[in-house]
């Protein structure tokens, strides 16, 4: 795959003979968004599909298009009535589709989104507030997964998910593992885009730190590789953030080593248990220094009721290894904790990925659940925001963040330590720029059900704690992690070309530097701006 390659024609008259076989919707009219998409997706490919499985619009099945579109959406917020609705969903079933899906779009100047695994914190990978109409390129059919363990490697499509990969791998060998998310729904496709990170980080870094090629359709509706692309595209696509550059359509990624026996525990503390701060205050001494196969993050939540509310410490640790030497690791560098023995759970690095997920242990699930798509947490609706602490947050600073947790019942916040191998990688290694010299990441999240009648007060809520915790994060610039997307950071308008100085601040704090490398690249390899949302990267103005 040295060369782009180009798509497959077929004549006029089986173009015909396959629109008339295939094409039963009922439209408006001839010449209807919809009539005109199908046409040119048939006359720019020889693959066949039909369009009762891979063409849902409102107007021939109201039900199903809506049972689409929600499918994989994981933030509610993006799917009531009020928000704006793609004109029609479309699922390859073959990455041809998606290059005459790009081909097309250009062609009738149709804006378009394309969703993995709809994973995205503000949804942007299927819903546009800035561009109507505008339809949907949903990935879900694009799967495939071949694990070559001789190789170390695996060629993943965009469409699976974080737990079919991991099933997949498994299935192989018990001795390998990929550094990806945690959560088994996320779309492979769009999780590595924004870097990726998950409980073996610290040993390995990001899985976009373990990519060694990639399938990639441009601006022109072209098919690329590595080779192909060129380095500059490739550096761009791991870490610079999703539908920016192009269609990820595949990842061919490296694994890693793991042992046959990790430990996994859980112990948690009260605010009454450590009023004090002592074990919390040492966690942040500590966490980015400890042993690189040691990853300990700490999930803060409100439990108790109005009359009797308190903030819930869960340390939930990972060690690649057995529990003696982890209780050897703990005694020495963080024996505040009080970590005992029967604290400590032996598995398979298959089995932690599911006591990770936050999925029932008791009884544990067979690892068949990780193939589901759905998320162990449910749709929800809800908010999140991020930071990245460079040092330990003092006394005053945490008194005031529980005060702030005590206000509401359905809180999270989520320390993630950094250190280990995310120290070693160059900041301009990749885009994503949180390495060297950040202690710990903060993930804000709030979430609500759909009974929820005052929702904008929950989302004020969270803004409130992100403001409180100005003093005791990053600065110049406030960092934040792309694939916790957060539009109050700033967002694109239309395809105007004044984006590119309001995105230079967010850019920054979602890049750092590495933003004008992707600028300057983006301009280079779409510089009509195609690959476009809320928070794309721009191109340099005219």
């Amino acid at each position: 795959m040295g060369n782009s390659k180009p798509l497959p024609t077929i004549s006029c008259i089986s173009v015909f003979a396959l629109y008339f076989s295939f094409y039963t919707i009922t439209l408006t009219s001839s010449t209807s968004l919809q009539d005109d998409f199908i046409k040119c997706l048939y006359r720019n490919t020889n693959v066949r599909f039909t369009l009762d499985k891979t063409f849902f619009t409102p107007e021939r099945n109201a039900s199903i298009f809506t049972e689409v579109l929600e499918s994989t959406a994981q933030n509610q917020r993006y799917l009531t009535k009020t928000m704006p609705k793609p004109g029609f969903i479309f699922k390859p079933v073959h990455e041809s589709h998606v290059q005459a899906s790009v081909i097309c779009s250009k062609k009738l100047e149709i804006h378009f989104r394309v969703r993995s695994g709809g994973h995205d914190y503000e949804g942007v990978s299927y819903v546009s507030q800035i561009e109507k109409p505008f339809v949907l390129i949903d990935l879900s059919k694009l799967r495939q997964i071949n694990v070559d363990i001789k190789d170390t490697s695996a060629w993943v499509e965009a469409g699976a998910t974080v737990g079919e990969l991991y099933y997949r791998i498994a299935e192989k060998s018990k001795f390998h593992g990929f550094p990806a998310g945690v959560y088994p729904s996320l779309g492979i496709g769009g999780h590595i885009t924004g870097g990726a990170y998950g409980s073996l980080m610290r040993k390995y870094g990001l899985a976009a730190d373990n990519v060694l090629d990639a399938k990639i359709v441009d601006a022109n509706g072209k098919l690329l590789d590595r080779a192909s692309m060129g380095e500059d595209l490739f550096w761009a696509i791991r870490g610079g953030s999703g539908g920016s550059f192009g269609i990820i359509l595949s990842w061919k990624i490296k694994l890693v080593p793991v042992p046959e026996t990790l430990t996994v525990f859980t112990v948690t503390k009260t605010f009454e248990q450590d009023r004090s701060f002592k074990i919390l205050s040492k966690w942040q001494e500590i966490a980015d220094n400890l042993v690189d196969e040691l990853f300990l993050r700490v999930f803060f939540t409100v439990s108790g009721n109005k009359a009797n509310k308190t903030v819930t410490m869960a340390y939930i640790g990972q060690f690649l290894g057995e529990k003696g030497t982890l209780m050897e690791v703990m005694k020495k560098d963080f024996p505040e904790l009080g970590l005992t023995q029967k604290d400590c759970i032996e598995m398979s690095w298959i089995d932690s990925i599911i006591y990770n997920s936050g999925f029932p242990t008791n009884p544990p699930p067979p690892i068949e659940i990780l193939l589901q798509a759905k998320s162990p947490i449910g749709k929800v609706y809800f908010k999140g925001k991020s930071d990245f602490a460079k040092k330990p947050i003092p006394v005053l600073g945490l008194e005031g963040m529980f005060k702030k947790l005590l206000e509401e019942d359905a809180a999270l916040v989520i320390w993630t330590p950094y250190g280990g191998k995310m120290d070693k990688i160059p900041e301009s290694e990749i885009p994503f720029p949180h390495r060297n010299g950040t202690n710990f990441m903060i993930q804000y999240y709030r979430s609500w059900s759909d009974s929820e009648k005052r929702p904008n007060r929950r989302i004020k809520w969270i803004r409130e704690l992100y403001g409180y915790m100005t003093p005791y994060v990053s600065s110049n610039p406030r960092q934040a992690y792309v694939n916790y997307r957060d539009l109050d950071l700033g967002q694109n308008k239309d395809n105007s070309k004044s984006n590119f100085i309001e995105a230079k601040i967010w850019g920054a704090n979602y890049f750092k530097d590495n933003f004008n490398r992707l600028v300057r690249i983006k301009s280079k390899v779409d510089p009509d701006n195609f690959f476009r949302h809320e928070q794309s990267i721009p191109t340099l103005p005219v």
